[in-house]
């Protein structure tokens, strides 16, 4: 990456104040709080003229930090949600200039936007704070609300479907596999045997399945979890295919860096982090994995790492969003022609 000239380092300077107004809140009214805000700004440094993609729009709190940083660069926006269109559209009418959205699917990014390459593209993987807080989204455990779960609910079967025509397989994958379950076994045989008797159409339904499979609270430090959040969290990103599609968009991502562009990732489960940190190190030229012993003129480096450790939230944004108590982000920089030699 050049060097920051004065001129690149002044739309930056707005960063940060910005960034607080997005952070409480006060900025339109918005009640979005972005993870690793500031972090994320300074790892993308968006500059004036630049050419950025926002992968996750969600509530936009990322996308708006970003163009207020760079007065004069263009962002796009992805987002497969419907309601997230309302507030691209709201974003759109305060900026005149420089935003366009595009509603689909991240892993669909090489069809539905435009040609040309970005200097910094991101992704903030989960569930946003909107869908969380709707009870008719039915993702969390905490409000009644049907049973679906869908980040698309145009598209795709909701929660209450899947669970009714899932195979133990699949239910061991949902729940073991992808909420990291201890107790799977048991949950997934409460499942089975209620589908039996009843339909489970809400999410207090599924809540009282797991309930009584006296699941024991996961040992971690912090504040105990329900004992219906990892299954609420597997099945949500099975009904999704949220690993699958976060498998195919990061290497369509990475190709549409251009040369010296910055990729970063926000996730919030270790499988998503896990995949993407096996992505960077292949990019960068490293193994993958401890087991992964491809000799080192065998490898293709691509990429340099802008951060060896992910990076994770202080504990003063924890204290003001809970949510960010899991966020992990990782970063790099696709290598121009000059740094490959």
């Amino acid at each position: 990456m050049q060097p920051q000239t004065e001129e690149r380092k002044r739309p930056g300077a707005f960063a940060w104040p910005f960034a607080l107004n997005v952070i409480y809140g006060t900025f339109s009214g918005m009640t979005h709080q972005p993870v690793l805000l500031q972090e994320t700004l300074r790892l993308l440094a968006p500059r004036a003229g630049g050419r950025y993609l926002d992968a996750t729009f969600g509530g936009g709190g990322h996308t708006r930090a970003i163009l207020e940083a760079a007065p004069g660069a263009t962002l796009h926006a992805i987002d497969r949600d419907p309601e997230a269109v309302e507030r691209a559209v709201e974003l759109e009418s305060e900026i005149t200039e420089g935003f366009e959205f595009f509603r689909g699917n991240y892993d669909d990014l090489d069809s539905i936007l435009p040609d040309g390459l970005y200097d910094g593209i991101l992704f903030d993987l989960g569930v946003s704070s909107y869908q969380l807080d709707d009870p008719e989204r039915g993702f969390s455990f905490k409000k009644g609300g049907p049973l679906d779960m869908r980040m698309n609910p145009e598209e795709g079967v909701p929660a209450a479907e899947w669970i009714r025509t899932a195979t133990r397989d699949q239910l061991v994958e949902a729940v073991r596999d992808f909420g990291e379950e201890r107790e799977w076994r048991r949950v997934v045989d409460a499942i089975l045997r209620a589908r039996e008797e009843i339909l489970l159409e809400s999410t207090d339904d599924l809540v009282r399945v797991v309930e009584t499979a006296k699941v024991r609270p996961p040992r971690r430090s912090g504040p105990a979890l329900h004992p219906a959040t990892l299954t609420f969290q597997g099945i949500r990103i099975a009904v999704n295919d949220e690993l699958g599609g976060l498998s195919r968009a990061l290497p369509k991502a990475f190709e549409r860096l251009a040369p010296g562009g910055v990729l970063a990732v926000i996730s919030f489960h270790s499988l998503e982090d896990r995949m993407v940190k096996r992505l960077f190190r292949r990019l960068c030229g490293e193994p993958e994995h401890a087991g992964d012993s491809l000799p080192k003129q065998l490898r293709d480096r691509r990429a340099g790492a802008l951060v060896r450790r992910p990076i994770t939230a202080t504990d003063r944004e924890i204290s003001r969003n809970s949510r960010s108590r899991s966020a992990k982000l990782r970063a790099l920089k696709k290598l121009t022609p000059d740094e490959k030699i």
